[in-house]
């Protein structure tokens, strides 16, 4: 379980598929963020990994983690190409501020940048979300794009807004986002759970 507050920035530093197609991933992070224990859950740019094999070079942390068939069918992890940089967030522990949201780490599917531009300061970036997903997005909801909690800002049928901030441009790999971008979106939980409600008052 994650809350989408970025806490480092990776690279990965190499990427090898296997016979049936997955990846095994290196990923190059601060210490702090390589230590965690083998089998720990590190969401990378909004995908729960498992971290399979960690170690240092020098004062370079890292760690790898392996990429199934299925999470490379709905994600965008098949763009992640040596050099990529991925957001990171290590796994909640008990008593840990929950500064953003409950985020999962299990991707829906995909979002694509249709617009960008500066705002005071600030970015504003439309999303183009596939039409089964854009039913679970809401002004003023919460969404994770790449790992980030965020609030959407509107919405226009399949496609949303959210303000990046400075320090959240400053903290993820949103800073410079371009159209074009295909990025990971998890919905909120609680949106999920509260459609499917109203599915089932609907066929009572």
């Amino acid at each position: 379980m994650f809350t989408g507050i970025i806490t480092d920035i990776g690279a990965i530093s190499s990427r090898q598929a296997d016979e049936d197609g997955c990846l095994r991933i290196r990923i190059a992070c601060r210490p702090d963020t390589a230590d965690a224990e083998i089998g720990a859950s590190i969401a990378c740019s909004g995908v729960c990994l498992t971290v399979v094999e960690r170690g240092a070079d020098g004062a370079q942390g890292w760690f790898d983690a392996e990429v199934s068939r299925e999470t490379l069918d709905k994600t965008a992890a098949p763009n992640w190409a040596a050099g990529a940089r991925l957001n990171l967030e290590r796994a909640l522990k008990v008593g840990d501020e929950l500064g953003g949201h409950i985020v999962s780490g299990h991707v829906d599917g995909t979002a694509e940048i249709v617009e960008t531009h500066a705002e005071e300061g600030s970015i504003r970036i439309r999303f183009r979300a596939p039409p089964a997903l854009a039913r679970f997005i809401a002004p003023k909801g919460s969404v994770a794009l790449d790992g980030v909690s965020l609030t959407v800002n509107e919405v226009e049928g399949c496609e949303f807004g959210v303000n990046l901030i400075p320090h959240t441009q400053d903290m993820t790999t949103f800073a410079g986002a371009a159209v074009g971008r295909v990025v990971n979106l998890e919905i909120d939980t609680l949106a999920r759970y509260v459609a499917r409600l109203a599915e089932t008052e609907n066929m009572a």
